[in-house]
């Protein structure tokens, strides 16, 4: 599936794919469920969990309010320690404000760099900085220690994105919403010239032209000479609120909140343009609107299934094997949890998993790759039967 695809083939297929998971009947569904992994810890609204690849196990969860914890691997884990305290910094007052994601430098052992993502106030701005933990305590950050690499102006409190990850590229990729109220009213999904509505790729390796970070050289905005955004890898996103990278590709896939009536799932490619607001997931948003040169998601569902997707991580290890190579997502508002196989880049009929649990945040892994599952009532969990 590469290039800009055909619209009538693939709206049929994701209609198709939309269908058959609205149509799955609870009793139909396998006989899994969610256990808590760390029943002795409790979160307040968590919203990530990481764990940097530095030969500790130590696992890291942030929390809305801008509070990041850590503690060991262990099902026996009862006492978890403050990593680093955010909240004098981070703006909550909207629902979907807050420490909305966390990275660790892929090289953390040494370096001891991890970053986060957050709202601030005054003026109200998303702000991605680095921090440093502290060489002689690595169980706790240095605060003093911030620098912002990028900051760029929300103009309403929602639709802020998330999620922050390096890729297999060593390049940090951002979530950024469309800047939020409804419908997008500034047109942010459509412009090239502002960071919103995007997923960026930049070098926070590098440094230049006043920017605390590079822009790497082929990305596919990069030096337009038209004003477009160099930072940008893609656009047209309403609010991907998170991502991860396919091990077994290296692609990127996006799950992006909708508006009134699709939730989506995107193979987000290099320049691609993902529609939004001239489309919300296959469906073109409002009369008069051109779908050509848009590249359509791999899957959606419609909002008599579910109305806030939560992605997603590929199942890679652990003792759920006929899972392994799928996607596992799930939906804020419904409790929907299902595993998504793609073939080529098609995908195919979702698996639904679980029925029954509203609030699922988030997803995170650990550096062996097993599969955590975050909801608001404040544990983490594992999928399991």
């Amino acid at each position: 599936m590469g290039g800009v695809m055909n619209l009538k083939f693939v709206a049929v297929a994701i209609a198709m794919v939309s269908a058959s998971t609205a149509c799955a009947a609870p009793q139909d569904l396998p006989a899994y469920r969610l256990e808590k992994a760390f029943p002795g810890l409790l979160f307040r609204r968590p919203v990530d969990l990481q764990g940097p690849d530095d030969g500790s196990g130590r696992l890291f969860v942030a929390e809305q309010g801008g509070l990041v914890w850590v503690f060991p691997p262990s099902s026996s884990a009862s006492v978890k320690k403050e990593f680093l305290d955010l909240r004098s910094r981070v703006d909550t007052r909207g629902n979907e404000e807050g420490l909305l994601g966390i990275a660790f430098h892929p090289d953390f052992r040494s370096n001891g760099y991890f970053y986060v993502n957050y709202t601030a106030a005054n003026p109200d701005r998303t702000v991605v900085s680095r921090f440093k933990a502290e060489p002689d305590n690595p169980d706790k950050a240095d605060e003093a220690s911030e620098f912002a690499i990028l900051e760029f102006a929300q103009p309403y409190s929602n639709h802020n994105g998330g999620q922050i990850a390096f890729g297999p590229d060593g390049f940090l990729y951002i979530a950024v919403g469309d800047g939020g109220s409804a419908g997008d009213p500034q047109g942010n999904g459509q412009n090239r010239r502002t960071l919103l509505g995007s997923i960026l790729r930049i070098d926070v390796d590098g440094s230049g032209n006043g920017l605390n970070y590079a822009i790497p050289a082929d990305n596919p905005f990069a030096g337009s000479g038209q004003g477009f955004r160099g930072e940008i890898f893609a656009y047209g996103f309403r609010n991907p609120w998170r991502f991860c990278f396919d091990p077994s590709t290296s692609l990127l896939w996006a799950a992006d909140v909708g508006q009134n009536a699709r939730e989506e799932i995107d193979m987000v490619r290099k320049g691609g343009n993902y529609g939004w607001n001239l489309m919300e997931g296959s469906l073109f948003y409002g009369p008069g609107r051109d779908g050509s040169g848009l590249e359509l998601p791999v899957a959606e569902y419609d909002h008599a299934v579910g109305k806030s997707i939560t992605g997603g991580y590929f199942y890679r290890t652990g003792p759920l094997t006929e899972l392994k190579g799928a996607y596992i997502y799930a939906d804020f508002i419904s409790g929907k949890l299902w595993a998504l196989r793609h073939k080529d880049g098609v995908a195919e009929t979702p698996i639904p998993l679980l029925a029954d649990k509203p609030g699922i945040s988030s997803f995170g892994t650990d550096p062996t790759g097993s599969l955590y599952v975050l909801a608001f009532d404040g544990y983490v969990y594992r999928i399991s039967r």
